[in-house]
C-alpha cells in the first residue's frame, strides 16, 4: 500500500477513471487536483461531480499546476507519449496509472484479465464463475466500472475481477494479480505504440510481471504473439536474488483449441477439459457452452482455469458455462424480423474481433462495417466475407475504404447515417440471415462511444 497522505497529486484525464481514483486520492488524505484538456461541454457532469466532493479541477488544457505534485495519475485515454507526460516526467514527478494507483488500496486477492478482443466477456463469466460459487466477486476495470471507485469497498473476502487494458497496464509498477490472462495480442491501438506490434505485445507483458511462484498465468497458446509474449518476457521473480538463490515463477497454465495441454485446458471429443497439477477434470461438452463460437469457447476456457485456481468446483463451472448470457454489445441477439436475427456487435472495433464473429455464423450474413478507421488491414477478412457475406453496409467515416476493400468480392453499399444503415440492411436481408454490426472501427465519428453506437442499432432494429 502507497502512503499518499499530505501529497500533491494530479489526475489527468476526468472520464469516469479519472474522478473515480480523484476522489480514491482524497479519501486517502492527498491534496488532488484534476486537469482535462477537453471541452467544458464535453465533460459537464464530471466537473460537478469533482466540484461537489471538493477537488480542484481545470478543463479545456493542462496548467502548471499539473507539476506541483509528486504523483501524477493517468486515466486510460490519456497517451503515454502526450506532452503533458513528459514534462512531468522531466521534472521528477512519479507518473502512475489509474489501475496502478487503485491496486495499492486493494485488500483481496486479483485476478487480472487483458487482450485484444475477449476481455470483456471473459471478465464478465470470470465474475459469473466465481460469484455462482459464492466467492464474493467485484466485477471491475475496463468493463465499465472503475477500479479506484470500488476498491475502498472491498475486503479481504472479495476477489477483484478486473478486466485490464493495455493503456491501464502502460505505467503500471507494483500491479499484482493472483491470477492474470492474456487471451489474444493482435493488431489494435497501434498509434499508441509507435506502430509496433513488440511495443503493444511489451504492454500487454506487464499484467505478469510482478508474479510469483505463488501466482498463475493463463494464456492462450494458439496466439502468436501472447505464446511468444509468454516465452520471451521474463519477470522480475525469475531473475536471480541478491542472495543468489533462483526465485520463483507464476505458475502458467495454457488454453488451447488445437493440441491437448498438459497443464491447462483443452478440447478433446467436443469435451471441454482442463488438467492441472496431475488432476483431469472433465468440464462440459462444448456444444452446452451457452455463448457460441470459437472466440467464446477460448474465452470459455480462460474462465474454466481462473475458476479452478480459485477454488471453484468443475461442477459449478459446468453450471456456469451452461447459462451464462453473452455481454451487451458482444455478439448480442437483439430479434428476429421476417426470419431474419440482427445481433449487435459494436464492441467489435478491429479486425480481428469481426474475423471471429463472422466464423459464429453459417446462415447468410448481411454486414454493417466501418467507423472511425484506425488503420485497419481488411484483407484478413477476404475469405470469410467472400464465403458467408452476402452484402457490406458501408458506415461511417471509413465507408470509402471498406467499399474499396471489399467491391471485388461483394456487393457494398455505403449508408450515410445508422438510420439509413440499418434500413438499407433490412431491404438485402432475406429470411434465414443474419444481419450484423460488427464495424471493426471506432465508433468517435458518429457516436461517443461503442456503447451508444451499439444502443442507438439496437432501437432502430426494435423499431423496425
Amino acid at each position: 500500500m502507497m502512503e499518499v497522505r499530505g501529497t500533491r497529486v494530479s489526475v489527468i484525464g476526468a472520464a469516469r477513471s479519472g474522478v473515480a481514483v480523484a476522489k480514491l486520492m482524497q479519501s486517502k488524505g492527498a491534496a488532488v487536483f484534476v486537469s482535462d484538456g477537453a471541452a467544458d461541454e464535453k465533460i459537464t457532469a464530471q466537473v460537478a461531480e469533482l466540484k461537489s466532493a471538493g477537488i480542484a479541477c481545470e478543463i479545456g488544457g493542462h496548467s502548471a499546476r499539473v507539476y506541483e505534485s509528486t504523483l501524477m495519475i493517468l486515466s486510460p485515454g490519456v497517451p503515454s507519449d502526450a506532452p503533458v507526460v513528459f514534462e512531468a516526467q522531466r521534472r521528477g514527478v512519479k507518473v502512475v496509472s489509474e489501475l496502478e494507483a487503485a491496486s495499492w488500496f486493494c485488500p483481496c486477492p486479483i485476478v487480472g484479465i487483458t487482450g485484444t478482443n475477449g476481455k470483456t466477456t471473459t471478465t464478465a463469466l470470470t465474475g459469473r464463475v466465481l460469484g455462482d460459487a459464492k466467492k464474493n466477486p467485484v466485477v471491475a476495470g475496463n468493463i465499465g466500472t472503475a477500479f479506484s471507485g470500488v476498491v475502498e469497498a472491498m475486503t479481504k473476502n472479495h476477489i477483484a475481477v478486473l478486466e485490464v487494458s493495455s493503456f491501464q497496464l502502460d505505467h503500471c509498477t507494483t500491479f499484482h494479480p493472483k491470477v492474470s490472462a492474456i487471451l489474444n495480442i493482435t493488431p489494435d491501438h497501434l498509434d499508441r505504440y509507435g506502430n509496433s506490434m513488440e511495443r503493444y505485445a511489451a504492454s500487454k507483458a506487464r499484467i505478469f510481471q510482478n508474479q510469483s511462484a505463488d501466482d498463475t498465468l493463463v494464456y492462450c497458446a494458439d496466439d502468436e504473439w501472447t505464446a511468444l509474449t509468454v516465452r520471451s518476457v521474463r519477470t522480475p521473480s525469475e531473475r536471480l536474488p541478491a542472495d543468489g538463490q533462483a526465485g520463483g515463477r507464476a505458475r502458467k497454465l495454457a488454453f488451447s483449441v488445437k493440441s491437448k495441454q498438459s497443464e491447462g485446458a483443452f478440447v478433446e471429443q467436443g469435451i471441454l477439459k482442463a488438467q492441472l497439477g496431475g488432476s483431469l477434470y472433465e468440464i462440459l461438452d462444448v456444444e452446452q457452452i451457452s455463448i457460441k463460437g470459437t472466440h467464446n469457447l477460448y474465452n470459455a476456457m480462460a474462465a474454466t482455469l481462473i475458476g479452478l485456481r480459485m477454488g471453484v468446483s468443475p461442477a459449478s463451472i459446468r453450471a456456469t458455462l451452461k447459462n451464462f448470457k453473452a455481454v451487451e454489445h458482444r455478439l448480442e441477439f437483439v430479434r428476429e424480423l421476417d426470419g431474419v436475427r440482427y445481433y449487435n456487435d459494436s464492441k467489435a472495433t478491429n479486425v480481428d474481433a469481426v474475423w471471429y464473429a463472422l466464423q459464429a455464423f453459417k446462415e447468410p450474413i448481411v454486414l454493417l462495417l466501418g467507423g472511425r478507421d484506425k488503420g485497419n488491414d481488411y484483407a484478413r477478412l477476404n475469405e470469410l466475407v467472400r464465403n458467408r457475406v452476402r452484402s457490406i453496409v458501408a458506415i461511417g467515416e471509413s465507408a470509402a475504404t471498406v467499399e474499396n476493400a471489399f467491391k471485388k468480392l461483394v456487393p457494398v453499399i455505403i449508408a450515410a447515417s445508422i438510420d439509413e444503415a440499418v434500413a438499407t440492411a433490412k431491404s438485402l436481408a432475406r429470411s434465414g440471415d443474419v444481419v450484423l454490426l460488427s464495424p471493426a472501427c471506432a465508433s468517435f465519428d458518429w457516436f461517443k462511444n461503442y456503447e451508444q453506437r451499439g444502443q442507438v442499432f439496437k432501437q432502430l432494429v426494435v423499431n423496425l
